[in-house]
């Protein structure tokens, strides 16, 4: 094993992520560990996507997504065009959390609205029972 090389133990360790996770992105061809019989070797490049697979995620991009993003770093062009495109999904996906944040801001005002006149009907209630 070279210093460029990581176990699953060690990158588990590193990215705060399970053996479990890791196979599954291996399965899902967006890693890309050496195998040594059973064992498997993170290289420089795994830690680099896996780096962009859990910003990716914490984003909000699908795997699918993800993985199309990161296959075009091999292609003719592969950096300008990796980063053109996501620079493109990044804008879609900011345009969309800001209309889910909005309709999320209007729906938490409606539900305090709603809540204050709830608390005021029963205010009211107990005031006429007590009056009576």
């Amino acid at each position: 094993m070279t210093e460029k090389e990581m176990t699953i133990r060690e990158m588990c360790d590193a990215y705060d992520v399970t053996a479990r996770t890791l196979r599954f992105y291996e399965a899902k061809e967006l890693l890309f560990p050496v195998r040594e019989g059973q064992k498997r070797l993170f290289t420089k490049r795994d830690r680099a996507r896996l780096t962009l697979i859990l910003r990716g995620k914490r984003f909000g991009f699908s795997l699918e997504k993800i993985r199309q993003l990161l296959d075009l770093y091999d292609t003719d062009g592969g950096e300008s065009i990796q980063l053109e495109a996501t620079l493109d999904a990044a804008e879609d996906r900011l345009a969309e959390m800001v209309a889910q944040r909005d309709e999320l801001a209007l729906a938490i005002n409606e539900l305090q609205n709603q809540i204050e006149w709830g608390r005021d009907a029963i205010a009211a209630r107990h005031n006429k029972e007590a009056a009576e």
